[in-house]
């Protein structure tokens, strides 16, 4: 067979953003966070374009158009998360490359690694909307749904409204991605708290930390790091942008097509957004302009006593 040849992709530089000191902190703990990176108008138009994601404004299949007669609220009332708006929305895709939060990203994302050289790519977007009364998730590690080759998977973590400890922020163990082990799950027995999700189990959650912070801040978190939210028990939203990320050296092996070993399966519904993308040879996959509703019922304390 020919080998294939090889062209280098487009180079995208972007400048620091995060201090040595930082970068050793996330890698050290698993963590970061960096207050104030998204401005007030830019959390606008993030909350005018979820709007316009839940009232239709995309050709989707999981969203059709929605009647001037209902509310912007009643669209958003009973979702708790959309899967992969970067698909359909160029508004949320322009988040995903957002410059500053990509800048981060060529600091630490395999920071862990001695020989990176920044590079990013990007595979996954997630909009939750969280309403009051809207359960959490479980302990977890994103890692689990979404392997990488190196341990290099971070999400990046955008509150678009205040994260308290009564509206269900992240709560995170520091520290418990360092050994790189990927924890079992069981189902819970708490479906008023959390999610139809599974919990992972088998590990000293003594340490754990309520991480609280201001609309505008980015959270970014490992994807070894245990971390879980609890139920909103406030009367607002808890919006969060999350999109996760990897080294792009290495290859993301969920999902193998036909024919591709354990060795080689790679997904290419990637978005490159810093340094080189060294497989950009492969080509992309065109996204399926679809998204995902996850929908989980408020549950009404009354009945629950």
């Amino acid at each position: 067979m020919e080998p294939i040849e090889q062209t280098p992709s487009e180079t995208i530089d972007l400048a620091p953003v995060v201090s040595d000191k930082e970068i050793q902190f996330y890698i050290d703990n698993g963590y970061l966070v960096v207050e104030g990176l998204m401005t007030g108008e830019e959390l606008d138009e993030i909350k005018a374009d979820t709007i316009k994601i839940t009232r239709g404004g995309y050709e989707t299949e999981s969203i059709k158009p929605v009647d001037d007669s209902i509310s912007d609220e009643d669209t958003l009332k009973n979702i708790l998360c959309i899967h992969q708006p970067h698909h359909v929305s160029p508004v949320m895709e322009k988040f995903a490359k957002h410059e500053k939060i990509c800048g981060i990203l060529s600091q630490i994302t395999a920071a862990h690694l001695p020989h990176w050289d920044g590079s990013v790519k990007c595979m996954q977007s997630m909009l939750f909307i969280k309403p009051p009364e809207f359960q959490g998730q479980a302990w977890h590690q994103d890692e689990i749904y979404i392997g990488t080759r190196d341990r290099s998977l971070v999400g990046a973590w955008i509150a678009i409204d205040d994260a308290t400890i009564e509206n269900g922020c992240l709560m995170v163990l520091p520290g418990s991605h360092k050994s790189g082990y990927l924890y079992p799950q069981r189902d819970h027995e708490n479906p008023d708290e959390f999610d139809f999700a599974p919990e992972s189990y088998g590990f000293d959650e003594s340490e754990e930390i309520p991480v609280e912070v201001k609309a505008g801040a980015l959270v970014f978190f490992n994807g070894y790091l245990l971390h879980r939210s609890r139920k909103n028990l406030s009367n607002d939203y808890r919006k969060v942008l999350v999109n996760h990320y990897c080294n792009a050296w290495s290859l993301i092996p969920a999902n193998p097509k036909e024919g591709e070993s354990p060795a080689t399966a790679d997904r290419r519904s990637v978005l490159h957004v810093a340094g080189t993308d060294p497989y950009a040879w492969k080509g992309y996959d065109v996204s399926n302009k679809d998204v995902y509703l996850r929908h989980c019922k408020a549950i009404d304390k009354k009945t629950t006593d």
